[in-house]
This record gives structure tokens, C-alpha cells and sequence, in this order.
């Protein structure tokens, strides 16, 4: 164990001042955590990584304003996009749902589908990486309609 620079006082090895005499003892302060042991932008990063799934786990366990809104918006943006996949592929008869491509629907139907899926997947994947980075730097980006509908439901 260190000691006091001051008055010699034996002092803990993560304390950032002496007990006895308030003495700086020149350690860095330890960041903000939870009893888990995350700071705030790593469990904000953790929100993203599974999409909604981790989004609602730490929208349920988490109780801080920053990991809860990242929790939330996670949830909406991620909940939506999936959402919104699963009906665009029901109404193109695509996925192992409804037993291959293209079910009923012509030619020119079915690969518009195709695009249109494909396309909102290339945008999941880049708020995917965007959200996580912004977490992860600690920025509170909201993504334009989502993101004040995540701010309300976190309670900001």
C-alpha cells in the first residue's frame, strides 16, 4: 500500500486523496460506474451491439439517463427496422417464413422487394456502427424521428 506524501498515512491504492489529512495522493480519480462495473459509454456501446435485444436488457437493468436513452433508441431504431423487414418480406413473399423467393409474385415484384430489403439492411448496419461509435464517445446522438420517441420513452 501507498503512503501519504503528506503526513505518511498508510492510503488505499485507488484512493485519489489521503483519509487522514485530505492529501492528494496523485491517482486518477476511477470513472463513473455501475455495481457491474461499466461506465456509462461502455454499456451505451453495449445497448447497440445485439440491436433491440440488448437495448431492452439494459433498458430493464440500467437505471442511468444516458444508458437508458441509448437503451431506448436502440429498442425503437433497431425494433423498427426489424419490424419493418419482417412485413416487407411477408407482403414479397421472402425469408424461411414463407419458403424461399418470390412467392406469387412476378419477376419484376420480387427483386423490387429484393432491393428494397436489401436496402434496409444497408441502413441498419450503418446506425449500427454509427450509434455504437457515438455511445462509445459519449455523444447523446439522436437519430431524427426515433431518437425523440426514445428520448420520451427513457424519460430523458
Amino acid at each position: 500500500m501507498p503512503h501519504c506524501n503528506k503526513c505518511g498515512t498508510m492510503v488505499a491504492d485507488a484512493s485519489a486523496f489521503c483519509p487522514n489529512c485530505g492529501a492528494p495522493t496523485g491517482v486518477a480519480p476511477v470513472a463513473a460506474s455501475t455495481q457491474s462495473g461499466l461506465t456509462e459509454n461502455v454499456a451505451g456501446l453495449l445497448c447497440y451491439v445485439l440491436g433491440w435485444l440488448t437495448g431492452l436488457v439494459f433498458f430493464l437493468i440500467d437505471k442511468r439517463p444516458y444508458v437508458r436513452f441509448h437503451a431506448a433508441q436502440s429498442m425503437v431504431v433497431f425494433g423498427g427496422l426489424h419490424i419493418v423487414r419482417i412485413v416487407l418480406g411477408m407482403a414479397f413473399g421472402f425469408g424461411w417464413w414463407m419458403g424461399g423467393w418470390g412467392l406469387g409474385t412476378g419477376m419484376g415484384v420480387g427483386m423490387f422487394g429484393g432491393l428494397l430489403i436489401g436496402l434496409i439492411g444497408l441502413v441498419t448496419l450503418v446506425l449500427w456502427i454509427l450509434l455504437m461509435i457515438k455511445a462509445y464517445q459519449g455523444e447523446r446522438f439522436k437519430v431524427p424521428v426515433a431518437g425523440d420517441f426514445a428520448e420520451s420513452l427513457a424519460g430523458k
